[in-house]
């Protein structure tokens, strides 16, 4: 039964020609990548597009040679999701404007809407750079773990099937890179409040 080979057995399948392969790893995914499309974005006709298209992207990255296998396709695809995600609020920034003429408060006379201090912009900065830079001390299945719910924004659940892991060594390897941030932190004084 072909529902029962892996993500890479379909992948080199499909590759191969065999397009019904694409077929079963679309539809052992779609709802997991629909959900976590939908988590950052509520429309559900943006979600759905955004869905096809993250296949629809994979698909055409396999045609090309895009993908090369490391055994984390799950998490390939939901990089692929997450980007698409990101592009799109980055298209809805650039859309969205606002007219002072339209309401009678002075919108742009808001602290709300003013830019940060370059004090504030420096301190954030460097507390970015600082935490990057004490993230990949850390040892190597906790860093993993620690960008993948980070960057990728993914569940603990999908960074245990993306590992081969429980859920369980998931979440405690985050704990224990919480653990380990928390001791560098206090062990070279640095401040991670802006």
């Amino acid at each position: 039964m072909k529902s029962m080979l892996s993500d890479q057995e379909l992948v080199l399948a499909f590759i191969s020609g065999n397009n019904s392969a694409m077929d079963i790893i679309i539809s052992r995914y779609h709802k997991k990548i629909l959900y976590y499309i939908r988590h950052s974005i509520k429309d559900t006709m943006v979600s759905e597009d955004l869905c096809q298209e993250t296949f629809m992207k994979a698909i055409n990255s396999l045609r090309q040679n895009g993908y090369h296998d490391e055994g984390y396709f799950s998490a390939w695809l939901f990089r692929i999701a997450h980007n698409l995600i990101i592009d799109h609020f980055r298209k809805e920034a650039k859309l969205k404007t606002v007219s002072n003429e339209t309401t009678e408060v002075d919108l742009f006379n808001n602290a709300k809407y003013s830019d940060e201090t370059i004090e504030n912009k420096l301190i954030k900065t460097q507390i970015n750079s600082d935490l990057k830079e004490l993230i990949h001390l850390l040892p190597e299945d906790q860093k993993t773990t620690v960008l993948m719910r980070v960057n990728l924004q993914m569940s603990f659940k999908e960074i245990a099937d993306a590992q081969g892991i429980s859920i369980n060594t998931a979440l405690g390897r985050m704990r224990y890179a919480i653990i380990n941030l928390r001791k560098m932190i206090t062990e070279k004084s640095l401040t991670m409040i802006a």
